[in-house]
């Protein structure tokens, strides 16, 4: 493969060739999915108009539907509290939609800190960092495992302390900046140490929805995969690149899909594509020109 065209500027030739529009349309749509669901939460304290009540790890919408963080949930079992009723029934909506149109689509379409991540990975480009090195990609679900054992040894939700979601979503509710240290720590450590440090190596979140969405129906497909120059501009801007190889290169895979449950459905590898190689589609199909 040739190195990138553009190395600081991936998707480039997609801007040429789509327009701007097309060429960011689902990191677009992902920011206003991110911005529309922090904001369901903000109008009660902000407004007085209570759409959803709670946060992201529990919550409760419009006083109808109860939404329930499966994560949370295994770790309150984990430290053994038995959740309520609407606890339940919220988890099992949750599981029961991510089980379907994918785990890490959390990451890439809700999550918050992907905002953050995001910036940093963008600003690593632009700065030509190549220092750093990331921790082995399993570490998330040792980090995972370990959550969860710390909850059944304290009894207690310990992860919820220092869980970066809960505290960046308290931090623009309540205006506690103080918090935001955790944060910003995990920006230094994106833009510094690791490209994609925390979510692609160290998130036990990430690691818990990468494995609820094992099967997931909805995939992306690299069914044009006859057309890559091998820009790598894909690569560039993959949050988890590694998931793009075997479906574009045949690397240990006839299929044109990307079946690794690592993939977040973030949709930017069709994005700044300007040969039309990624798709959205289906995990059944199989077409591809090549």
């Amino acid at each position: 493969m040739s190195a990138t065209r553009n190395p600081l500027h991936p998707g480039r030739d997609a801007v040429r060739d789509k327009g701007w529009l097309a060429a960011h349309r689902y990191l677009i749509l992902r920011r206003v999915s991110q911005l529309g669901i922090l904001l369901l939460f903000m109008t009660g304290p902000w407004f007085g108009l209570w759409i959803a009540k709670g946060n992201l790890a529990s919550s409760l919408t419009l006083d109808i539907l109860p939404l329930t963080d499966p994560y949370l949930f295994v770790q309150s079992l984990a430290a053994g509290f038995m959740p309520a009723s609407a606890a339940l029934i919220g988890a099992a909506i949750v599981i029961a939609f991510y089980a379907l149109f994918g785990g890490r689509l959390y990451c890439a379409w809700v999550c918050p800190v992907n905002v953050v991540t995001d910036a940093a990975a963008w600003l690593r480009r632009r700065l030509g960092l190549k220092s750093g090195r990331a921790p082995d990609g399993n570490t998330r679900y040792w980090v995972l495992a370990g959550s969860l054992l710390l909850a059944a040894f304290t009894g207690t939700l310990m992860w919820e302390v220092v869980n970066p979601v809960s505290i960046l979503q308290r931090s623009l509710i309540f205006g506690l900046s103080g918090s935001l240290a955790v944060v910003l720590a995990i920006f230094a450590y994106d833009l510094l140490v690791a490209s994609r440090g925390w979510c692609g190596h160290l998130c036990p979140m990430g690691a818990f929805y990468g494995l609820l969405g094992q099967k997931s129906l909805v995939r992306i497909t690299a069914d044009q995969r006859g057309k890559c120059d091998d820009c790598m501009d894909c690569f560039a801007v993959c949050p988890e690149p590694q998931v793009i190889r075997p479906a574009l290169k045949k690397a240990g895979q006839d299929s044109p899909l990307i079946l690794d449950a690592d993939c977040t459905n973030c949709g930017r590898c069709i994005d700044v594509c300007n040969k039309h190689v990624f798709h959205f589609t289906h995990r059944f199909d199989q077409r591809s020109d090549s």
